[in-house]
């Protein structure tokens, strides 16, 4: 594994759930205006638990401090989110004796986007989400906000070239289901209870040339209104649930 960029979580949630998870957290730090029950007390058993140093800071200290602005008075100064690699993936598939689900994202670059995927990819059972290392947000506090905590359970394998990623899980029988708004067929038509990696293209660009071309089928989300598209994580949010959908009537 590498490490991820960024060493702190901000926000009751996140910091809470990064608690929970086990993550090392080497201390924290509480706005001394952000009161003493409800999440921030379980944040404070939970250090105690673990023997955490907390230090009491002024808000606006602790603002400052983070990347979001949107610390909600709670920051923690932890070891780096580490990435993840295919092998560890499908390893986990293995595991949980389940064929593979993943999400591979060509070139998400807005942090808010990769962890709104990153939080339904945790609701929606899916195994893991890979992200390519250049041109595409990484695994800055931003993300870590956004996946409102499911960062702590969803691996996020970093890869040199999604293309090659795509070769490689094919290899490995899990075949690529891109999402395109050109594409012939509706996305729940397309067969997720085999193992199936879910391609979800940037904003705006959708998915590259050589990426579509490299999916074993593609697929789009049919459209009524006077909006051509949708926002990535909530496209990718219909195929994860429909992916979920068919595999509890596999189990059924």
């Amino acid at each position: 594994m590498t490490s991820g960029p960024g060493q702190y979580i901000e926000g009751r949630h996140p910091v809470l759930e990064a608690l929970k998870s086990g993550r090392a957290i080497n201390r924290i730090l509480i706005a001394r205006d952000a009161g003493r029950h409800g999440i921030i007390a379980e944040i404070l058993r939970l250090a105690r638990q673990g023997r955490i140093p907390v230090e009491t800071v002024d808000a606006r200290a602790l603002e400052r401090i983070g990347a979001t602005g949107h610390a909600q008075g709670v920051l923690a100064l932890a070891a780096a989110k580490a990435y993840s690699t295919l092998d560890d993936l499908l390893e986990r598939s293995r595991s949980l004796n389940e064929p593979p689900l993943y999400v591979l994202l060509d070139g998400i670059e807005d942090p808010h986007n990769l962890g709104a995927i990153i939080r339904t990819a945790n609701t929606a059972g899916v195994h893991g989400v890979v992200v390519p290392s250049r041109r595409a947000a990484g695994l800055t506090p931003a993300v870590e906000r956004a996946s409102a905590g499911a960062l702590e359970y969803v691996p996020v394998a970093r890869v040199a070239n999604i293309h090659q990623a795509m070769r490689d899980l094919g290899e490995h029988g899990v075949w690529t289901v891109g999402l395109d708004a050109d594409a012939d067929r509706d996305y729940n038509t397309a067969d997720y209870r085999l193992p199936t990696a879910l391609v979800i293209g940037g904003e705006g660009k959708g998915l590259s040339r050589l990426t579509r071309e490299l999916c074993d089928v593609v697929v789009r989300i049919p459209m009524r209104g006077e909006i051509a598209s949708l926002n990535a994580s909530v496209a990718g949010a219909l195929v994860m649930y429909e992916a979920m959908r068919q595999r509890a009537g596999q189990c059924s």
